[in-house]
């Protein structure tokens, strides 16, 4: 555990077990139903690899990266991998905290609050997630004796894929569609973002290094850290200076940031939107071929996205970023469309060969300037 004045930052074991406690409960299934479907996902990620390779074709044949796990979990499973992966994110982080307290005017109010507190929020967050993730591809994912994961120390190894089966079932039946149709199609999605960090060996280094230059650039100083959400309780509460800018529309996420780390969320919210896009279009590029009724479940998936579950669950969308989330879905399989059916799929595969040719934010919104810029130049 990392401390300030004694106190530890983030109680971990109180995050998991908080989110654990205040989770929704998930479907109603028998013992049978549910290792039916388990088995019936782990059948549909092992097709799902097959499609989606053979489909995105950036795998060339004699070139297979070493496999990572396919993990079927249930919320509290999800729960857990994801405190891990936080913890392994966020260490450099708090390590610089760590280093800073001594002497800062506000450690002491900061140390008396504790982890105590700062584990119940990230476990109440993690509970109001828990039950709305169908699957994920954990890219930074520590291996653990529970959740196994690939050796990160290998070329385009490293990470798990997660597939949350009580939350696949909870859908399946709220949209009333074919459930093993739905369930292959999800594990379309999320094989691709596999395929995505396997067949291109500098993309997790490259994400992680923008992801600890944001945490690099964050206020370190606790006062300024208060300061900040003060502001940003302000602004979302309405409650702003008089003649200052109405940021009302940016989430709290947004609202904490220094410029510098704009800047880098910028390049992020790029690459975020490639890889989000490319998964759609991948499992509706496959689909039509091994899914029968995807254009039912696409429809209706458009639609649930759209509306959310509820107003308290908008309203915490947007103010946890979530709504930018799904921008990216939109955004991102409009850029790859529109890149495929100009310069094909190798042509666009060209995204893939280095950070210098990911999208910028600009190109997502504009891909003719991407072929522009990555497929005229190199071609004259």
């Amino acid at each position: 555990m990392t401390s300030i004045g004694g106190a530890e930052m983030v109680d971990w074991n109180l995050a998991v077990a908080t989110a654990t406690r205040f989770v929704r409960p998930g479907p109603d299934v028998s013992r049978e139903e549910a290792r039916a479907v388990v088995a019936e996902l782990r059948r549909h990620a092992k097709a799902a690899e097959v499609h989606v390779r053979g489909f995105t074709r950036m795998i060339p044949d004699g070139h297979e990266p070493k496999d990572t796990p396919v993990l079927v979990v249930d919320r509290a499973g999800w729960i857990q991998a994801n405190v891990a992966g936080f913890r392994e994110l966020l260490k450099p982080l708090l390590d610089k905290m760590q280093e800073r307290r001594s002497g800062s005017a506000g450690s002491a109010m900061l140390g008396a609050v504790g982890g105590k507190v700062t584990g119940v929020e990230l476990g109440m967050l993690l509970s109001f997630l828990a039950s709305r993730v169908l699957g994920q591809y954990e890219t930074f994912a520590p291996a653990t004796r529970e959740l196994p994961a690939g050796d990160p120390s290998a070329p385009g190894a490293g990470g798990r894929l997660l597939l949350v089966a009580p939350n696949i079932v909870h859908v399946e039946r709220e949209l009333e569609v074919d459930p093993h149709d739905f369930r292959l199609w999800v594990c379309l999605h999320e094989e691709t973002h596999r395929t995505q960090f396997t067949g291109v060996p500098w993309l997790r280094d490259h994400l992680e290094g923008e992801i600890q230059s944001f945490l690099g650039e964050t206020e370190v100083d606790p006062m300024t850290v208060l300061e900040r959400f003060r502001e940003a309780a302000q602004s979302l509460s309405g409650a702003r200076p008089e003649g200052e800018e109405d940021e009302s529309g940016r989430s709290i996420v947004e609202l904490v940031q220094t410029p510098a780390q704009r800047e880098i969320l910028s390049r992020l919210t790029a690459v975020m939107s490639l890889l989000e896009g490319h998964a759609d279009f991948v499992m509706d590029g496959v689909g039509p071929d091994v899914v029968p009724s995807v254009a039912e479940i696409r429809e209706k998936f458009q639609q649930r996205r759209a509306r959310g579950a509820s107003r308290l669950d908008q309203a915490l969308r947007k103010l946890l970023g979530l709504d930018a989330k799904l921008r990216q879905y939109r955004d991102g399989e409009r850029f790859v469309r529109s890149v495929v059916e100009e310069v094909g799929m190798d042509g666009f595969n060209r995204v893939w060969t280095s950070p210098n040719t990911l999208p910028t934010k600009a190109e997502i919104a504009k891909p003719a300037d991407w072929v522009a810029r990555v497929h005229r130049k190199a071609d004259s």
